[in-house]
C-alpha cells in the first residue's frame, strides 16, 4: 500500500487531486473556529449540550461544528436529506423521472432542485436549533437577546454554510479524489477521534469505566473491522459468454466474461442516508423539550438507545435495497447483453435474463442489508455487554462510513493507478497480472 500511495505522489495529475481534495477538506475543517454570532461558547458547552444528549450525533457527524454552533454546524446533513427526497420523487414523479433520463443536462437541473432542497431544509432546522438550544439555554452574548433578530442571524449564517459546505463537496468531487460529499463527513469522524480516545481515558479515570472492558471491546472492534472489509469487498460474479462472430476473414466475440455483483452494491450510501433522517426529527424534538410525548419518541431516534438503535438498524437494510434498486437495473444488463450478442449461460436472452439477475440481486442485496445492521448495532452491543462506555466515534454507524468512504475512495485512486500500469491498493497479484496483459 506505501508502494501505491508512492505512485500516486509521483504522477502529477493524481497529485494534484490529492492535494485539491487535502485542501479543500482543511477548509471545512478550519469552519468549525469560525462560531455563529452571539454565540458564548463556553456557555453553550457547559449548559446545553451537556444536557442535550440527543445532539450527540449531529455533533459527532459535523466534526464537532455542532458543539461550537459554528457557522457549518448543520454540516453536509440538509443536502443528504434532500438528495433522499429528489431520489425518492424522481422514482415515483413522472416530470422529475422523465429529467433524468435526459442526459447531462437533466442531470444538472435535478442537481439544481437539490440545492434547493438543501437550502430550505437547512434554513428550517437552523430556526428550530436556535429555539432549542439556544432559547431556554441564555447562551448568549451578553447584549444578545433570543428572538426574531438572533434567529435570522442564525438563519442567514447557517444558510451560508450549507452552501460553501456543499460547493466544497461538489469542487472535491470534481477536481479531487473521491465523493466530496462522503469525504467531507468522513472527515469529521475522523477529527473526533482523538477526543474520543481521550474521552475513554477519562472515564477509566474516574472509574465509570472497565479497562479490561474496553480492551475486549478493542479487540473485537476490530475483528469487526476486518469483517466490513471483507464483505465490502465481496462479490457475486455472473458468467457471460459472447457469441462468435465471422466478419470476413476475422472471427471476432466468443470470449468470456463476467458481470461483478457486489455483496454490498450501495457501499457507504445507506449509512449516511439512514443517519440524515435520524437526525431532521431529532432537530425538531428538541426544540420542545417539555413535551414528555415527543421526547419519548425521541429515544426512537437517539442510536445510544435500544429504540434508536433498532431503528438505525431497520433504516440501513431499508435504504440498501432503496439504493441497489436505483443503481443496478437488471432489464438495462439484459437489453445490453442481449444488444452486443451477449448470454448467460444457461439462461435465455431477454426477460429470462432479466429475472436472473433480479432474483441473484434480491439474495445478495439481502445479506448485505443484513450484515450492515448487524455491524450497526454490535459496537453498541458490545459496550452494553461489557459495561462500557463508549463515545459516538465507535459506534457500528461511525465504522461502517469510515471504512467504507475509505475502501471507495481507494478504488478510485486504484482504478487510476491501473490506467497508468501502476500497482493498486487492493489486489496487488490481480493487478500485476492486468498490467502484462496491457
Amino acid at each position: 500500500m506505501l508502494t501505491a500511495f508512492r505512485n500516486a505522489l509521483v504522477i502529477a495529475d493524481l497529485r494534484a487531486k490529492l492535494l485539491v481534495t487535502i485542501g479543500l477538506l482543511a477548509i471545512f475543517r478550519l469552519m468549525v473556529f469560525i462560531p455563529t454570532p452571539g454565540i458564548d461558547i463556553e456557555r453553550l458547552r457547559q449548559g446545553v449540550f451537556g444536557q442535550q444528549g440527543i445532539f450527540t450525533l449531529l455533533n459527532f457527524i459535523s466534526g464537532g461544528n455542532f458543539r461550537v454552533f459554528s457557522i457549518a454546524a448543520l454540516g453536509v446533513i440538509p443536502y443528504i436529506t434532500a438528495s433522499i427526497i429528489i431520489q425518492l420523487l424522481t422514482s415515483t414523479y413522472p416530470p422529475l423521472e422523465k429529467l433524468s433520463k435526459e442526459g447531462e443536462e437533466g442531470r444538472r437541473k435535478i442537481t439544481q432542485y437539490t440545492r434547493y432542497g438543501a437550502t430550505a431544509l437547512g434554513a428550517v432546522q437552523a430556526v428550530f436549533l436556535a429555539i432549542a438550544l439556544l432559547g431556554p439555554s441564555g447562551a448568549l452574548k451578553v447584549g444578545w437577546s433570543n428572538g426574531p433578530f438572533f434567529w435570522m442571524v442564525v438563519l442567514v449564517t447557517q444558510v451560508a454554510g450549507i452552501s460553501v459546505v456543499m460547493w466544497l463537496g461538489e469542487k472535491i468531487t470534481e477536481y479531487g479524489v473521491g465523493n466530496g460529499i462522503s469525504l467531507i463527513i468522513y472527515a469529521g469522524i475522523v477529527a473526533a477521534f482523538p477526543n474520543a480516545f481521550a474521552q475513554q481515558f477519562a472515564l477509566i479515570g474516574r472509574g465509570e469505566s472497565n479497562i479490561f472492558g474496553l480492551i475486549i471491546f478493542l479487540a473485537l472492534l476490530i475483528i469487526a473491522i476486518a469483517g466490513m472489509v471483507l464483505v465490502q469487498q465481496a462479490e457475486r460474479r455472473i458468467p457471460v459468454q459472447y457469441a462468435r462472430k465471422v466478419v470476413g476473414r476475422k472471427v471476432m466475440g466468443g470470449q468470456t466474461t463476467y458481470i461483478p455483483l457486489r455483496l454490498n452494491a450501495a457501499g457507504v450510501i445507506p449509512i449516511i442516508f439512514a443517519v440524515s433522517i435520524i437526525i431532521l426529527p431529532q432537530t425538531i424534538i428538541g426544540a420542545f423539550p417539555d413535551v414528555i410525548w415527543l421526547q419519548a419518541l425521541g429515544a426512537w431516534f437517539n442510536p445510544g438507545q435500544w429504540q434508536g438503535l433498532i431503528t438505525s438498524t431497520l433504516l440501513i437494510a431499508g435504504f440498501t435495497y432503496f439504493y441497489t434498486q436505483i443503481s443496478f437495473d437488471p432489464r438495462r444488463i439484459s437489453e445490453n447483453l442481449r444488444e452486443y450478442g451477449g448470454f448467460v449461460p444457461g439462461v435465455r436472452p431477454g426477460q429470462p435474463t432479466t429475472e436472473h439477475l433480479t432474483r441473484i440481486t434480491n439474495r445478495i442485496t439481502l445479506w448485505g442489508a443484513l450484515f450492515l445492521g448487524a455491524v450497526n448495532a454490535l459496537p453498541q452491543t458490545l459496550a452494553w455487554l461489557t459495561r462500557t462506555q463508549i463515545s459516538f466515534a465507535f459506534s457500528g454507524t461511525g465504522l461502517l462510513i469510515v471504512v467504507g468512504v475509505a475502501l471507495d475512495t481507494l478504488r478510485q485512486l486504484e482504478s487510476q493507478l491501473m490506467m497508468r500500469h501502476y500497482e493498486g491498493f487492493v489486489s496487488k497479484g490481480r493487478i500485476r497480472g492486468r498490467g502484462r496483459r496491457f
